[in-house]
C-alpha cells in the first residue's frame, strides 16, 4: 500500500527552482518524521531536509541549507520541499519518507518504514 506520493519533479537549469510535493496518505496523529531524500546515480541515498510534524521543526543537510525549505501543510496533509539555486549536483532522484510517530534525531534511510515511489530532479549546467 503506497502513503506517500510525490510531484513536482522536472528538469530545469542551474539557479533555477522547483517545489515538490508529497502527499501523505499515512498520516498519524501522534507526530511523524516527514524527510526528503535524494539519491544521484552510483551513489548512496542521502537525507537533505526532515520535518518534525508534531512540532513543526525543520533540519537540512549543510549541502541543501539555505536554499532548500521544507514545509508541511496539515491540512492537505502534504508535505513540500521548495528548492531555489539548483545546482548540476542536485541531480538526482527524490524521495520523500516517513518515520511514524517518531521526531527527527534519527536520520538514516534505514530508520525511515514508508518511502514514496520518487521522482526525477535534473538540473542542468
Amino acid at each position: 500500500q503506497v502513503h506517500l506520493v510525490e510531484s513536482g519533479g522536472g528538469s530545469v537549469q542551474a539557479g533555477g527552482s522547483l517545489r515538490l510535493s508529497c502527499v501523505d496518505f499515512g498520516y498519524t496523529d501522534s507526530g511523524d518524521c516527514l524527510a526528503w531524500f535524494r539519491q544521484a546515480l552510483g551513489k548512496e541515498r542521502e537525507g537533505v531536509a526532515y520535518i518534525y510534524t508534531g512540532s513543526g521543526n525543520a533540519y537540512y543537510s549543510e549541502s541543501v541549507e539555505g536554499r532548500f525549505t521544507i514545509s508541511r501543510d496539515s491540512a492537505e496533509k502534504t508535505v513540500y520541499l521548495q528548492m531555489n539555486s539548483l545546482k548540476p549536483e542536485d541531480t538526482g532522484v527524490y524521495f520523500c519518507a516517513a518515520n511514524r510517530g517518531l521526531s527527527c534525531w534519527r536520520k538514516d534511510p534505514a530508520e525511515f518504514g514508508d518511502w514514496g515511489q520518487g521522482i526525477q530532479v535534473t538540473v542542468s549546467s
